[in-house]
């Protein structure tokens, strides 16, 4: 016995799937951007109004970077900045000072949105083609 099996879409499908993957890069660091830019705003709020570090809030910021196909973004205390030294110290304690989390509560309220945003994002991508 003999099964035939006919296709029809391939092609189409194959065009839509490259021309997504044109789109991808460019439109994921926006994706990536925006959930960078969640990350640092939650954060600062979380460290703003203490006494013994007012400029700590304002030293945090981030960085987006793409590398062929992959983007990434580096968020965090820049220590160049006024009492950005301090950050690590914040943020996991010391001997004598108890932490005071920002950046890991900040990220973890971020990530189903972010994961969110990149579901749409793929949709879009697959959908607009």
């Amino acid at each position: 016995m003999k099964v035939s099996v006919t296709s029809t879409g391939i092609n189409e499908l194959a065009v839509a799937l490259e021309s997504a993957a044109d789109d991808a890069v460019a439109e994921g660091r926006k994706v990536v951007s925006r959930g960078a830019l969640n990350i640092k705003n939650d954060w600062r709020r979380r460290w703003a109004g203490s006494p013994h570090a007012p400029a700590l809030p304002y030293a945090i910021g981030y960085d987006v970077r793409t590398a062929g196909t992959q983007v990434s973004a580096e968020i965090g205390p820049d220590k160049d900045r006024r009492q950005g030294a301090l950050g690590n110290l914040y943020e996991f304690g010391s001997v004598n000072n108890a932490p005071r989390p920002g950046g890991a509560p900040a990220l973890a309220a971020e990530e189903p949105r972010f994961v969110a945003a990149l579901e749409k994002l793929a949709v879009d991508l697959l959908e607009d083609r």
